[in-house]
């Protein structure tokens, strides 16, 4: 559930955790990793934690979230530039990555994110003002603005119905 009071945004989300095999938390690997993300009026998310934590690898986990909002966040921003710019894009897409490191004592933190998108616009005549916009929509991301770690950026710009235009 989203609010927004005085410029003020709120959410809201609930994670239930399903793991409990019998025994609880009496042991490391005698946990289930498993849990449900929900907010209200939302389909519910099947989570874990990465197959390398014991998690279950068919379920979303923490690191693809953040991974993922990271995506979603620069996307909308980017497209929100591109209305405001005049560009008119018909398709994009982005294939994220991202490099997490574990520390000596069990914990770990990003390194960095690397932001692909693909972005296919219908005018050759602004495949260069296209590609600029990733540094605007970068500024704007509110995500990407509370993150401790890089989030680079790898833009790719083509044309619509014609051969890919690469402008970096």
């Amino acid at each position: 559930m989203a609010g927004v009071l005085n410029g003020v945004h709120s959410y809201a989300v609930q994670v239930v955790w399903e793991g409990n095999r019998g025994t609880g938390t009496s042991s490391y690997r005698d946990y289930g990793r498993e849990h449900t993300v929900s907010a209200a009026g939302k389909p519910d998310i099947a989570a874990s934690a990465d197959r390398t934590f014991h998690g279950n690898a068919d379920r979303w986990n923490p690191e693809e979230f953040l991974l993922t909002a990271l995506s979603e966040c620069h996307m909308l921003s980017y497209l929100h530039a591109a209305v405001r710019a005049g560009v008119t894009v018909v398709a994009y897409t982005d294939a994220a990555t991202g490099t997490m490191v574990q520390t000596s004592d069990g914990g770990g933190h990003f390194t960095e994110a690397r932001l692909r998108p693909q972005v296919t616009v219908a005018d050759p005549a602004q495949v260069e003002l296209a590609q600029s916009l990733h540094a605007e929509a970068a500024r704007q991301c509110f995500i990407a603005s509370s993150v401790n770690f890089p989030v680079l950026h790898e833009p790719h710009t083509s044309v619509a119905n014609t051969s890919a235009v690469n402008v970096e």
